[in-house]
């Protein structure tokens, strides 16, 4: 049981049934799971650049990424039914609350000019949304073995019913946000 989830059950869970006044332990909000997203967007074609995005993946997550594929062909974007457009990894339990510590305590030291999260990435039904514009910011990726440097997207899906409850979980968990008035 890594760290971050012994402290949500012995120390989160309690923290918001007091201040949601939920009765049941169960109606508490949690991590649901943690999706890694890659678009390949320009280099559609190029399947080295796409072997590359994979292994990127898989070092970061520890799983083997899903290929999105085109639904329809596009003759606008030049992509045709079937084409690989993206990679996609889903992380569930152990793995969730291990990439959610290191993201927490390891990448988000690591952005350049980060100054910590807003608050309008989480949505309306509690879930956080980021976008890292270089990949290099993960541990596991050594910047002197980038050939290309791409994007990625995080979400990090909860149970929480509503924005307010989402935001409190994740800044009970640590997540660093800026403290704007909305």
């Amino acid at each position: 049981m890594s760290r971050i989830q012994k402290q949500f059950t012995n120390e989160i869970v309690p923290k918001l049934k007091e201040v949601f006044k939920f009765s049941s332990v169960m109606q508490v909000p949690r991590l649901d799971k943690v999706v890694l997203n890659v678009g390949v967007g320009k280099s559609l074609k190029d399947a080295k650049h796409i072997e590359v995005v994979e292994n990127t993946l898989i070092r970061i997550s520890g799983q083997r990424p899903v290929k999105t594929l085109a639904k329809k062909a596009i003759s606008n974007f030049k992509t045709r039914k079937g084409l690989v457009v993206g990679l996609k990894v889903t992380l569930r339990g152990e793995k969730m609350y291990s990439f959610v510590e290191k993201l927490i305590h390891s990448t988000f030291p690591r952005i350049r000019d980060f100054r910590g999260l807003d608050q309008k990435s989480v949505d309306k039904y509690g879930n956080l949304n980021l976008g890292f514009k270089e990949h290099i910011a993960f541990p596991e990726i050594k910047s002197d073995e980038v050939e290309k440097i791409h994007g990625l997207q995080v979400t990090v899906s909860t149970t929480a019913k509503n924005r307010e409850e989402g935001l409190e979980l994740f800044k009970a968990l640590g997540f660093p946000f800026v403290n704007t008035k909305e």
